[in-house]
């Protein structure tokens, strides 16, 4: 499996690309841009959707769908939404397709123009606050707690598979409050959810912090983000989750009627995460070898393989492998038993070792005859022989331990990876030859982020919250500065 597999050290690029294709997760598709994700790749989405999921419901959120098309009027509404999304937006202009009367196969009917332009949704805020003006009339309507699970599109003109694609699946959620602290109450909840989903269930820490003006969501008044960092040192914004005060309201004229009969606008938020999580977990994780997993969100945890040179022996393992299988699925644990003939046992382990299944159990002959098994771990390749009768419990402490084990681990690097730099000079030497989170102090300004952006490919991943308040100059211009904030080079 490994053969002609690119090493983290050799080319961090090109073994990212090498996990994703030959672990089965996702393949560039005839589409430009866009990937096909595979049944692999697809059931460890399908496990953080599931997760995160009953996470929203909860917190007392239910799922709805709204449409892919927005018509283009509904852009033109909110002014910073539509200049942050314009350069990535796809156009539906006409309807109909007709044979070309030249005989040269298909072509768009000129006279199926639509009346107006829809926009195929690269997030739902107009949509969905449009629909909002007719169910909300009276504060006993609020608040409104919706989440959907969607695909959307923005057209990247540099894709790479679940990072950056033209387009992937993501939920977002949309909600209106009658107050603003209850709105704010709203964006705090959510990104809470996202920290408890990526360190519970990804095993990466991650930093909460709020993004620069320059950094913010179009159409926010603040965006909440978790920031997480990868192993080549750039960091990666893994969920967000953004205050929109009134502009969405007041740009479709969302109203209420208050408790007290005055009529006033709706305080809205949205969160969201998407696909590139998986890219996330990809990158946290894996090691030469091929994909690491976190059990709580790999499709399979243990998979079974048997070991035999006859059909007798193939009989008498494949029985007890059953039994296995079937005590560890009475627990809850997600295995697999493959006693596919068409490949050998070596080959199977070489299989799922770079699938990044977290345990790997070896069935043999012997071991049925001694009544124990091989049991070998993902995350540290160390091999054990167990008693049968200890493996149900062997198995269920050692998924818990090497959850614990990738967020330790990731959480080590993290700390090794995490500086303070109090000067230019400083601050770009830690950059390239170190990479990972800088603490420094900036003095506030646009113009200066924006600066340290096109001189060092370095943005502000976020402002801490909680941050410490502590006196210093800005590394760039030497001006005062009242906190630190962190930068890194990203995703």
């Amino acid at each position: 499996m490994a053969k002609d597999f690119s090493t983290r050290a050799e080319n961090y690029s090109k073994w990212y690309n090498d996990i994703v294709q030959r672990a089965d997760l996702a393949e560039n598709s005839a589409v430009r841009g866009c990937m096909v994700i595979k049944p692999y790749g697809y059931a460890i989405w399908e496990a953080m959707q599931a997760t995160l999921d009953k996470m929203f419901k909860d917190t007392g959120h239910s799922n709805a769908y709204f449409p892919i098309f927005i018509p283009k009027s509904f852009f033109s509404k909110e002014a910073d939404h539509v200049e942050g999304f314009a350069k990535e937006c796809a156009v539906v202009t006409h309807y109909r397709l007709k044979n070309d009367p030249d005989g040269k196969g298909i072509v768009v009917d000129e006279d199926a123009k639509l009346d107006e332009e829809l926009i195929i949704r690269p997030t739902s805020e107009t949509i969905i606050w449009d629909t909002y003006r007719n169910w909300i009339q009276s504060y006993r309507d609020l608040p409104i707690l919706v989440n959907q699970w969607a695909n959307v599109v923005r057209w990247e003109m540099r894709t790479r598979m679940f990072l950056r694609t033209a387009e992937f699946l993501w939920q977002e959620g949309h909600t209106a409050h009658a107050t603003k602290d209850e709105a704010l109450e709203e964006t705090h909840r959510m990104l809470d959810v996202y920290a408890n989903f990526a360190e519970n269930f990804m095993a990466i820490p991650v930093l909460k912090g709020v993004k620069s003006a320059n950094e913010r969501f179009a159409g926010a008044l603040d965006t909440y983000c978790i920031e997480a960092l990868m192993q080549d040192g750039k960091a990666l914004q893994a969920g967000t989750s953004h205050f929109l005060g009134q502009n969405f309201a007041k740009a479709f004229d969302v109203k209420f009627a208050s408790k007290e009969g005055k009529l006033e606008h709706v305080w809205a938020t949205s969160w969201g995460v998407s696909t590139r999580l998986i890219g996330a977990l990809i990158m946290a994780h894996s090691d030469d070898n091929g994909l690491v997993l976190p059990p709580k969100l790999a499709p399979v945890q243990v998979v079974i393989i048997p070991i035999y040179k006859n059909d007798e022996q193939y009989q008498l393992v494949c029985e007890n492998g059953e039994q296995i299988k079937k005590s560890l699925q009475e627990k809850g644990v997600r295995v697999k038993f493959d006693n596919r003939d068409t490949h050998k046992p070596g080959w199977k382990f070489n299989e799922y070792e770079f699938k990044g299944v977290p345990l790997r159990i070896a069935l043999g002959p012997r071991d049925v005859e001694n009544n124990t098994v091989e049991l070998a771990r993902r995350d540290t390749l160390e091999k054990s022989v167990l008693n049968q009768n200890d493996i149900v419990n062997k198995v269920m402490h050692m998924l818990e331990s090497i959850q614990d084990n990738l967020y330790q681990k990731a959480l080590s690097f993290r700390e090794s990876k995490t500086f303070q730099a109090d000067s230019w000079q400083e601050f770009n030497t830690l950059l390239d030859e170190q990479g990972g989170f800088i603490h420094a102090h900036w003095d506030g300004t646009s113009e200066t982020e924006q600066k340290i952006k096109e001189l060092t490919k370095a943005t502000i991943r976020c402002i801490p919250l909680n941050n410490k308040r502590e006196q210093g100059k800005c590394i760039l211009t030497g001006k005062p500065s009242t906190e630190r904030v962190v930068f890194a080079r990203a995703y």
